[in-house]
């Protein structure tokens, strides 16, 4: 948490279901070879009415893991365990 100006807040999503999402994800993740926040980009890319996430990079190397979420196909099992661990 301390790791970065925001990280105070994030504090506030460790609850049952953002510990939720976080399993979601690292099964998705896994099953991808990907990183979480690739597969989470993703997951927003292809939900319905998203024409144009943001997302920002602070250091070069990770411009390779905006590329990689932006070409990531999850599938509908993928969107369906995430959609459920976040409701």
């Amino acid at each position: 948490l301390g790791q970065s100006p925001r990280g105070g807040g994030v504090k506030d999503y460790l609850n049952a279901r953002g510990m939720r999402i976080l399993a979601a994800l690292d099964a998705v993740s896994a099953r991808h070879s990907a990183k979480q926040a690739e597969v989470a980009l993703a997951w927003v890319i292809a939900r319905p009415g998203v024409t144009a996430p943001i997302a920002s990079a602070t250091k070069p190397e990770q411009m390779d893991s905006l590329i990689k979420a932006a070409s990531l196909k999850l599938s509908g099992a993928d969107m369906a365990e995430l959609d459920k661990a976040s409701g």
